[in-house]
């Protein structure tokens, strides 16, 4: 599984980021974790606010951060 966080670095990206990261990890979830922060790639995703999330090249969420559960039934339905 591929997971993408999209964002330049703010705040509300990093926080994203390291959720994401810890609930991969604390549910021993099979997926690879990655940072997309150039805006040109950010940008091919179509998405109109960051932070962005993507499971396996699906735009799930932009623009908040989701709760734990929303991820996780996110990347347990895929």
């Amino acid at each position: 599984m591929n997971i993408k966080i999209l964002g330049t670095g703010c705040s509300r990206c990093i926080t994203l980021e390291n959720k994401v990261k810890d609930l991969v990890q604390v549910h021993n979830i099979d997926a690879v974790v990655e940072k997309v922060s150039q805006i040109q790639d950010i940008m091919k995703y179509g998405i109109m606010s960051t932070p962005g999330l993507v499971i396996n090249e699906k735009v799930v969420s932009f623009g908040t951060i989701p709760k734990d559960e929303q991820i996780l039934n996110w990347i347990i339905g895929e």
